[in-house]
């Protein structure tokens, strides 16, 4: 059975399912995907063919084929550097203002919060490896999540073919911190050390305990509804120092939805919540003589449970 044969009801169940159990909203349009990423999954739980495979699904398949079917619909287009903008940003601006906010603390801590593949954290790996001396008996981590079990067993692997390392990563840069065996070009320990990859779906709330520095949700928004994307940043926020920082994708606007975060002045897609500029506000009246400060910076150790 192909997807020109799938009844409307079929189409729109599969539509429904993946809604509900990734937030990502698939235009009806699109069920031409059902067919090229589902036909392996049948094939796997032994389903004979798509209709097959949606019957048991809507007789309450078990987990492992309902996560299998969430996991082939999820979106993993991802390279290393995307966009370049962010990752320099990060780099030369945002960077040196943290290490100087932290340095009583001597903690950083990002969230690679769709790490699909793990490009995003290895270029995040590969930009704190810039200020390595300043960073010298700190704790710093890279958190890197996402709902595709696949997709995170493959990041934590940290191999890449020559076609992946050669989408944005610079020579120098690949020699650096990569070796080469056989046809893969594996992250070497020097990066590998910073992240801790986990699967977690962004609709739950985050796995782990303590607040994060910096938050990367790049091109992921983008395929949600509104309420979804209400749901997805709130959850966000509850881990998000309040003078932390949120990445978004280039082309992802949060007008809106936006009502707890405001934009980085000189920055393009990135947000900080809005309690930053009262904290901000409270800072400069320390300076000038008018009572303490009070931030919230803190880390603590992660601690990865169920969700």
């Amino acid at each position: 059975m192909t997807t020109k044969q799938l009844a409307a009801e079929d189409v729109a169940f599969l539509i429904d399912l993946v809604r509900r159990q990734s937030g990502i909203v698939l235009p009806p349009e699109k069920a031409y995907l059902f067919e090229s990423r589902l036909l392996p999954v049948a094939n796997r739980f032994g389903c004979a063919d798509l209709g097959a495979l949606i019957s048991r699904l809507r007789s309450g398949a078990g987990r492992e084929l309902l996560a299998a079917t969430v996991d082939a619909m999820t979106i993993n287009e991802t390279s290393f550097f995307r966009d370049s903008r962010p990752f320099d940003y990060f780099e030369k601006v945002l960077l040196p203002k943290l290490i100087e906010r932290r340095s009583r603390v001597r903690r950083l801590r990002l969230w690679s919060a769709a790490a699909s593949t793990g490009q995003e954290a290895y270029s995040l790996a590969m930009c704190l490896e810039t200020a390595a001396d300043r960073l010298r008996g700190w704790q710093v981590e890279i958190l890197a999540s996402d709902i595709s079990a696949s997709a995170i067993a493959r990041a934590a692997e940290g191999c890449y073919s020559q076609f992946e390392v050669q989408r944005g990563i610079p020579a120098r840069l690949l020699v650096r911190h990569f070796s080469q065996n056989g046809k893969c070009w594996q992250a070497k320990p020097e990066l590998r050390k910073y992240i801790r990859f986990f699967e977690h779906n962004l609709l739950s709330p985050p796995r782990f305990a303590g607040s994060v520095d910096v938050v990367f949700l790049r091109n992921v928004l983008i395929y949600m509804d509104e309420a979804t994307r209400r749901k997805i940043l709130d959850n966000i926020l509850s881990r998000l120092a309040t003078d932390g920082y949120l990445f978004v994708g280039s082309t992802e606007s949060l007008a809106g939805i936006a009502d707890k975060l405001m934009p980085v002045p000189g920055a393009h897609a990135v947000y900080q919540p809005a309690a930053a500029r009262t904290e901000a506000a409270a800072q400069k009246q320390e300076v000038a003589g008018s009572g303490p400060a009070v931030t919230r910076p803190g880390m603590a150790s992660a601690a990865l449970g169920s969700s």
